[in-house]
């Protein structure tokens, strides 16, 4: 279907154009909702210090077998390590503890689109490689229970999103302690199942609590003037969502894209024509296209003379378009398609 294809290094992927379109979609409905419920865009740097992640116990044992590191820089050995991002709550919290410092400047919502590396075994493209597209979410707030709030209101919003958008039912629902992302209280993710019977975690919630606060001294001066850690949480939904549609939707004549998060809903495509397309046959088409833009529709006139008709059905049906408009010579004669 022209979603991807394997880069050069092993695990690695390159997002063909109609594989980051649909990437385009989910990022614009989540940034939608991101914002609506009051977080804001910013970005973290892809270097973190090996140091950093090391403060938290339970992190840094979670992540250490999938970590890459950097250990020259400028053709010198660099003093410390430094890891290309696996996660972000380490360098997060190390700017956090410096823009917190009173009850005043909480919550502080916050979301980042990114890349990140994890240096897989066994990788899949879409569902495991071994760098992937994100977004992450990392927030701070006065209480425990204000953290779990936003816990829970991150996870239904991607229910939202892949029940009313992408089409795939899922289950919401709290990890065991031992798959619970590394560092967390409470891990909360959305699973989606799959044709060959497996479960895919296709979205995660994390209540953190305390634990980053506390090994980067996150702390805020509350209304009494006592100091207390921040509480907070983190939440991520990455290209993998990709891979979650295509093994719901898709079969043996290709991808099957659900009308919301389709690039193209509906493609055109003049039939009955040999060397040129007739100017009755292109202004029926112009019709077609121009009633389609006025209702929000997102339409795509394929009408290249290189490719047989049937060579387009069958290449546009493996991409998944929900809808495709046959117009000839006969059909505007018949005043239909």
């Amino acid at each position: 279907a022209g979603l991807a294809d394997y880069g050069p290094v092993r695990g690695t992927m390159v997002i063909k154009p109609w594989g980051y379109a649909i990437w385009e979609g989910i990022q614009s409905y989540l940034d939608r909702r991101f914002k609506e419920t009051g977080h804001e865009n910013c970005y973290f740097p892809m270097l973190i210090p090996y140091s950093f992640i090391a403060k938290e116990a339970e992190h840094v044992e979670g992540f250490a077998p999938e970590l890459a590191l950097v250990t020259k820089g400028g053709g010198k050995d660099l003093e410390e390590p430094l890891v290309v991002r696996p996660t972000s709550e380490t360098i997060v919290n190390h700017m956090f503890s410096q823009w917190v410092t009173s009850y005043r400047d909480l919550p502080l919502l916050v979301n980042q689109w990114a890349n990140v590396v994890r240096w897989e075994m066994r990788t899949r493209p879409f569902v495991r490689t071994l760098e992937f597209l994100w977004q992450e979410g990392h927030t701070a707030h006065a209480t425990a229970e204000e953290a779990q709030e936003e816990t829970l209101k991150m996870i239904q919003i991607y229910r939202e999103f892949s029940e009313d958008v992408a089409a795939m039912p899922v289950i919401v629902g709290r990890k065991s302690r031992l798959e619970s992302f590394a560092g967390a209280e409470a891990t909360y993710t959305i699973e989606a199942m799959m044709k060959d019977g497996k479960a895919l975690q296709a979205g995660t919630s994390h209540n953190l609590g305390t634990n980053f606060a506390k090994a980067f001294n996150t702390q805020y001066s509350d209304a009494n003037q006592q100091l207390q850690f921040v509480h907070q949480s983190s939440w991520g939904v990455s290209t993998r969502m990709i891979g979650g549609i295509i093994m719901t939707h898709g079969d043996d004549a290709g991808l099957k894209l659900p009308p919301n998060l389709s690039p193209v809903q509906v493609i055109v495509i003049p039939v009955g024509v040999k060397k040129s397309i007739p100017p009755e046959v292109s202004e029926a088409i112009e019709g077609i296209v121009e009633v389609c833009r006025a209702a929000g529709i997102r339409v795509r006139v394929d009408d290249s003379m290189q490719r047989t008709p049937g060579f387009k059905f069958n290449q546009w049906e493996m991409k998944g378009v929900p809808v495709r408009i046959e117009v000839g010579p006969r059909d505007v004669a018949k005043q239909c398609c």
